[in-house]
């Protein structure tokens, strides 16, 4: 028999010990977790089900959960960039639709939709309606990879998840060529032109940054990735060297440019072209732009998390602990309210990552073109590489604790650190220990800084909608 190199020998193993399969990674009478509920209980297909069953599922999936997920998402993020803006500009942001506001997006849908749908004459036609499509169809190609929670993921079995949503995220830049080339408007070009030259140069240091990640996890596998960071915050990658940490302000940083957000959002720079790729588009085309964009963000929120931040595990590590006891004891029940608390602290975290752009959009000035570029070829492109040689050397230096959390060793003991089969990995758990308290009291700070603003705002300064007193005239004289 053959020998299989060490890559398919860990593929073997995890397939065996997961049990890699459509919607989840715990297989259970060879199908996974929501399908063995559906099927084997609910149906009672015992077995292989059949292929027009599983595309139904699939179809059902998608439509049902999928797209309403995207469209609600897209609609949240954009109440809460008008909220996040108002608050940071004295202002109050949405509050007539709806409870703080909330329906204001549904009320800009509805106008939308009702607004007639403009073709510019000179346009290219075909392209100028294909675009739309184009730009939104990747990103919510994307979802179809995103780690929600160790069963909660549609395709887990893909071995290069992190690189091919980048793929399918590099698409979108197609749409927007397409919408700007084919308006005919010279601002239109001028937009599509400045989105093309930053994302094929901002996509290198963008990449070496994961790839300093990746080399630290030794996978692709967004689901093995979540999977070997549920031991506790310092089982994160972003703590596992100093390099993975730095790695990711490089990439968060990239990451703006790729989905044109201030202070890179040169393409649709209003002081400048007007709206930029999307002058010309109206109506529910020109919503189609809006939902890419804040779908982008959170794909974009959504590796950062799984790939830096422990994906769906929570700082303590009970998210791995009781997923693993679940596993053992073939809880069904449990496992699925363990995924219900996974999916939730992932999309907190994403959401908590959209937030730090959008307070970056409404602080930060615009560079001009010229400075956003040379920040990418003289800054970013050389520290990516310092940072991927440091990551390869401190790999082949420092011994890290390989296996999986709560399967292969207990995180939070210490014997399990001092004895392990690469002869003891100390030096790294040290690392890891004083990463994690940087980040937690970085992140304890700035919580701290942000909740002292939102209460003490109205008391150290003024809104602007604040009326002023009104004093009559002889009033103040008279008393």
């Amino acid at each position: 028999m053959p020998q299989l190199p060490d890559a398919q020998l860990l593929d073997r193993a995890m397939r065996a010990r997961y049990g890699f399969c459509r919607m989840g990674s715990v297989s259970v009478a060879g199908n996974s977790l929501v399908e063995s509920i559906l099927f084997n209980r609910l149906l009672g297909m015992h077995g292989r089900v059949p292929l027009a069953y599983e595309l139904i599922y699939e179809f059902v999936i998608a439509a049902a959960v999928v797209v309403p997920f995207v469209l609600t998402l897209a609609m949240m993020c954009i109440w809460m960039e008008r909220k996040v803006a108002g608050h940071m500009q004295s202002r109050i942001g949405p509050n007539r639709v709806g409870p703080i506001g909330l329906l204001q997006s549904m009320a800009d849908g509805i106008k939308l939709i009702l607004k007639e749908d403009l073709c510019p004459d000179a346009a290219d036609s075909l392209l100028f309606r294909l675009a739309p499509y184009l730009a939104f169809a990747p990103v919510f190609a994307a979802f179809l990879a995103m780690p929600f929670g160790p069963e909660f993921t549609f395709e887990p079995r893909l071995s290069v998840g992190v690189f091919w949503v980048l793929a399918i995220l590099s698409v979108e830049v197609m749409g927007v060529i397409l919408a700007g080339w084919s308006s005919n408007n010279k601002w239109s070009v001028y937009g599509a032109m400045r989105e093309a030259c930053q994302m094929v140069s901002y996509e290198i240091p963008l990449g070496l940054s994961i790839l300093v990640g990746v080399m630290s996890a030794g996978t692709l596998n967004l689901v093995t990735l979540g999977n070997l960071q549920s031991g506790g915050i310092h089982t994160w990658l972003v703590c596992r060297n100093p390099f993975c940490f730095a790695a990711f302000f490089i990439y968060f940083i990239a990451s703006l440019a790729s989905t044109k957000r201030a202070p890179f959002d040169l393409p649709e720079s209003e002081s400048e072209l007007v709206a930029g790729y999307h002058t010309e588009y109206s109506g529910m085309r020109f919503a189609f732009f809006f939902f890419a964009d804040y779908a982008a963000m959170f794909v974009v929120g959504g590796i950062q998390a799984g790939l830096f931040f422990g994906s769906w595990n929570d700082p303590l590590g009970l998210v791995g602990y009781f997923h693993q006891r679940f596993i053992t004891n073939g809880n069904q029940i449990g496992l699925l309210i363990v995924n219900l608390v996974a999916a939730n602290i992932f999309i907190s975290k994403a959401m908590l990552i959209i937030f730090l752009q959008m307070w970056l959009r409404w602080t930060l000035p615009r560079p001009r073109i010229d400075q956003v570029l040379y920040a990418c070829v003289k800054v970013l492109l050389p520290l990516s590489c310092v940072l991927l040689l440091g990551a390869a050397a401190w790999g082949l230096l420092i011994e890290s604790r390989s296996g999986v959390p709560w399967v292969d060793y207990n995180p939070w003991k210490f014997a399990d650190w001092q004895h392990t089969p690469e002869g003891g990995a100390l030096a790294g758990l040290v690392t890891q220990i004083i990463l994690s308290l940087v980040i937690i009291t970085s992140f304890t700070a700035v919580l701290g800084w942000v909740g002292y603003a939102a209460m003490n705002a109205g008391t150290v300064k003024k809104r602007l909608t604040d009326p002023a007193n009104i004093v009559m005239p002889g009033r103040a004289a008279h008393q």
